[in-house]
């Protein structure tokens, strides 16, 4: 017995979006102001953040959106393969860098981390781009921006810390806008780029 789903134009892509926008924009101060002070107590605030926001919403897209390709296929669009494939290396991603942080722990591996998520970044960023969805393909030219930022960082830069802040605070205004983008069109009808 075969059994098929009708395509969905409902993706969850706005939760990913949401859910890494307000962790840049919980990381992006602290890195770029120095505000708050990091100590013990808010390294375990932004490591709880970065676990749940970052984290588990983008996990949890990626992981919907394959589900959706392969075992119901209602979700046909080629680069949707590209945002699960994003969203769910990025959502594994910060429930290691939330995890770390909560525990306080050594940045300096997070130089070989940001080479790989480097490149999944511009891996994004050619996808989109040449799907013609520039508004997608400019939050992973932010996404490339913040690794290169953060390989910088990880290896003793100062300077580094102060781009990265800066990277994720832009990126994160961005996801805001891809979020907020993203709900009036699926749920108001409106046609706003995204």
């Amino acid at each position: 017995m075969n059994i098929t789903f009708e395509a969905s134009a409902f993706l969850p892509i706005a939760l990913g979006f949401f859910g890494l926008g307000t962790g840049y924009l919980i990381y992006g101060p602290q890195e770029l102001f120095q505000w708050p002070k990091r100590d013990i107590s808010v390294d375990r605030s932004t490591g709880v953040w970065g676990i749940w926001m970052p984290g588990f919403c983008q996990f949890l897209t990626g992981t919907y959106l394959f589900v959706g390709m392969t075992w119901f296929q209602v979700f046909k669009d080629p680069p949707l393969y590209m945002a699960a494939l994003a969203f769910s290396a990025y959502g594994i991603h910060w429930f290691a860098l939330g995890y770390n942080r909560w525990q306080h722990s050594d940045p300096r591996p997070n130089a070989g981390m940001s080479v790989a998520f480097t490149v999944i970044s511009v891996l994004g960023l050619v996808v989109f781009f040449k799907a013609g969805d520039w508004p997608v393909g400019l939050l992973f030219v932010g996404l490339t921006l913040i690794y290169i930022s953060d390989f910088i960082a990880s290896i003793g830069k100062a300077f580094g810390e102060r781009a990265l802040g800066l990277f994720h605070i832009l990126t994160g205004l961005w996801l805001m806008y891809l979020t907020f983008a993203t709900g009036l069109n699926f749920a108001s009808g409106m046609h706003l780029p995204l």
